[in-house]
């Protein structure tokens, strides 16, 4: 029997898998390899994050300090009451509830948003292994507790590929867009780099250290239930694709065009991913 709470809760699910869709085709298209008792819970997950991110990257118009501390708050306030008139944190709590996210993961992607707002320059390798953690690591490890539906044994064997895998994705999405960050938003991940002379030898030196989480990564996502491995894998594939574009470029031509994977070469990867999933071919 389908009560107006259900239905209300139902809505808030569909809202964030709306707000998936429009934001990342790559992950959307992932994401339909999830079993679908998962899957809008990785759609809540997704979710909340990007609202965070767009407080910070995008609002400029706005005092995003204040908008990003009233979206902390009621989140908080979500938790405590149980219940939220913003669809985005009702699903997202909801999802944290039910699989028993911790909550110092949350606490600190919130924090690496903060750290958004402030000078994000000139980064100390302290600061920026900070920042990779809570923006990115920490995702991949919310993602983890509800593919592994609250497994600790399993949670710690496959702790370290997810925030290897949760790792390599956010540097890679660094040099995907390390013109507009530098250019628009005054920011400069990569520690002990100058940006006003970024060389091969230093682009060289980031793409090896991606090399190796994404060479640790791959390892976990093998043992993954099937429940979430073919998922997780093409998003794997989406990114080593684009890294691999991203390594033929040259440093300077970085500054000047946005590296991508094109539709094409995306829905190859889908239908190469949905051949093995459906005869049952082992990753």
């Amino acid at each position: 029997m389908t009560t107006n709470y259900n239905l209300y809760q139902h809505v808030c699910g569909e809202t964030s898998k709306m707000v998936t869709k429009k934001y990342s085709s790559s992950f959307s298209r992932s994401i339909l390899f999830l079993a679908p008792e998962i899957r809008e819970n990785i759609y809540n997950i997704y979710g909340f994050v990007r609202f965070a991110d767009e407080i910070v990257d995008t609002f400029h118009e706005h005092d995003r300090k204040k908008l990003l501390d009233r979206f902390v708050e009621d989140y908080h306030l979500a938790l405590y009451q149980g219940i939220s008139l913003n669809p985005i944190l009702q699903a997202f709590c909801q999802t944290q509830k039910n699989y028993a996210i911790p909550q110092h993961l949350v606490d600190s992607f919130l924090e690496s948003m903060y750290m958004d707002l402030g000078v994000m320059s000139d980064l100390n390798s302290e600061a920026y292994k900070k920042y990779i953690y809570g923006s990115a690591e920490v995702v991949g490890l919310m993602c983890l507790q509800v593919f592994l539906k609250g497994n600790q044994t399993d949670y710690e064997a496959l702790k370290p590929s997810a925030q290897r895998f949760g790792s390599a994705l956010q540097k890679v999405n660094f040099l995907r867009d390390i013109s507009a960050d530098f250019h628009q938003l005054n920011r400069t991940y990569f520690p002990n780099v100058d940006f006003q002379r970024f060389t091969l030898a230093d682009k060289e030196t980031i793409e090896e250290d991606i090399k190796t989480d994404f060479q640790e990564a791959i390892k976990g996502i093998k043992k993954l239930p099937l429940t979430s491995r073919f998922a997780v894998y093409l998003a794997y594939l989406y990114y080593t694709s684009l890294f691999k574009k991203i390594k033929k470029t040259d440093s300077e031509l970085l500054f000047k065009k946005r590296i991508r994977v094109n539709n094409l070469e995306k829905l190859m990867l889908f239908s190469r991913i949905y051949v093995q999933k459906s005869l049952n071919i082992q990753i």
